[in-house]
This record gives C-alpha cells, sequence and structure tokens, in this order.
C-alpha cells in the first residue's frame, strides 16, 4: 500500500510540474519586461491598402529566419514577393519583386495589426494588416514514443479552441482521452487518462513535426515525435 500511495503521489507530482511549465515560463517573461524579445513580424496576414482609386485587398505571407525575410504580397492582380527585409526601431521595411518601379512596404505594429504604407506602380498608398490565427495543430498525426530503446508507435488526434486542447490518443494498448492540454506560445501541454495512469506529452512544432518529451506516471520518461497524417 505504501508503496502505491509513493507511486501515485510521484505521478501527481510529476504531472503538476509538467502542467506548470507554460505557466511558469509565462510569468517569467512578464516579470523580465528589461529582456522582452522583440516582436516577431511573422505570419499570415490580411488587409486593404487605400490608394486614390479606392480600398484593394491584399494578403501578406511573411517568414522570418534569424532576421531574413521571405514571403509574398498579394493584390487582386498580381503577387509580389518579397526580396528582402529589415527591421530598424520596430519598424519593418520589405522591398518587393515588381515588373515595373520599385515596390516597397512599410510597417509598423499598432494595437496588434500592422499599419504603414505600401508603395506599387510609383502609387503610395496607407495599408492596415490583421493577423490571421492559423491552426498548425488540430488533426490527426502519427507518433512514437521512445520506450527504453524501442519505438512505441500510437495515434495523436488533437482540437484546439483558442488555447485549449481536447481529443485522444490510440494504440495497441486503446485510447485515451486528453483530461487537459494547452497550445500556447508555440508549445503543446498535454494529459492522457490512459488505463495504466497518467501520461504527460510536452512538444514543440519543428519543421513540421512536434517533437517532445513525455512522462508515464512518473514511472517511465522519453522521447517522442509525431508527423501529420496524409
Amino acid at each position: 500500500m505504501k508503496n502505491a500511495c509513493s507511486k501515485s503521489l510521484g505521478a501527481a507530482i510529476s504531472l503538476a510540474v509538467l502542467l506548470m511549465a507554460c505557466v511558469t515560463v509565462s510569468a517569467q517573461t512578464n516579470n523580465a519586461s528589461a529582456q522582452k524579445p522583440p516582436t516577431s513580424f511573422a505570419g499570415k496576414y490580411e488587409g486593404t491598402a487605400k490608394g486614390p482609386q479606392g480600398e484593394v485587398a491584399l494578403k501578406l505571407e511573411l517568414v522570418d529566419e534569424s532576421g531574413k525575410f521571405s514571403g509574398r504580397v498579394v493584390t487582386p492582380r498580381e503577387e509580389h514577393p518579397i526580396i528582402k527585409g529589415t527591421v530598424a526601431a520596430g519598424m519593418l521595411s520589405l522591398d518587393l519583386e515588381s515588373k515595373g518601379s520599385p515596390a516597397k512596404l512599410t510597417l509598423k505594429e499598432k494595437d496588434g495589426n500592422l499599419v504603414g504604407e505600401l508603395t506599387i506602380d510609383g502609387q503610395t498608398g496607407l495599408v492596415e494588416f490583421h493577423r490571421v490565427k492559423v491552426d498548425d495543430i488540430s488533426g490527426e498525426w502519427d507518433g512514437a514514443a521512445d520506450a527504453q530503446g524501442q519505438a512505441f508507435p500510437f495515434t495523436l488526434t488533437l482540437k484546439v479552441e483558442g488555447e485549449k486542447v481536447t481529443g485522444s490518443s490510440s494504440s495497441e494498448l486503446g485510447t485515451s482521452a486528453i483530461s487537459a492540454g494547452i497550445w500556447k506560445e508555440g508549445k503543446l501541454t498535454i494529459v492522457l487518462e490512459s488505463g495504466s495512469g497518467q501520461i504527460g506529452l510536452v512538444a514543440t512544432l519543428q519543421d513540421g513535426k512536434l517533437v517532445g518529451d513525455y512522462d508515464f506516471a512518473g514511472q517511465m520518461q522519453g522521447k517522442w515525435v509525431a508527423v501529420r497524417k496524409k
């Protein structure tokens, strides 16, 4: 009885630490405003440009790889690939590929949106973009956990609503429901209810894969990886 209680207590502590990881990181970030990282402009956006002839719908796809910008600006008539970009004093400047005169997009963050100016074909107009939320997690994933050197395959089904994650995992041992789950700031944290105890999983999205660590009832830990089902 004593051993059983000790194992249960150990599992509870491990899972509590696992679930508090995201909260701890967030609190540390808020308490260290002097070390707050620069704004990331990367993402997908939709917006409008206001010019002499009215408003034009725009789309912006922006990739930031360690300060090297790429992507494109899409108008109803054409597409302008991003040639290069720079950030200075919170202002993002993007040079765009254009058949005519040089094209340029300058943006800064304001109230969660990106605002600035777009110059194409010698005309300049005011632009405003809002970020399009992209759900990179919802769906089915083929996973494998490292169980003491042996690959243990499983399927993970995830659904994200805001920051809350629900779903289940299935393997040769059966199906386990997600009792708690968070997707926040690029980090996934979930707890599965299995017949042999709770399983905690944490992961980040790396090159389209979920990569991270697991804790099985405080008795076994290891790495796991999953790829989206095609």
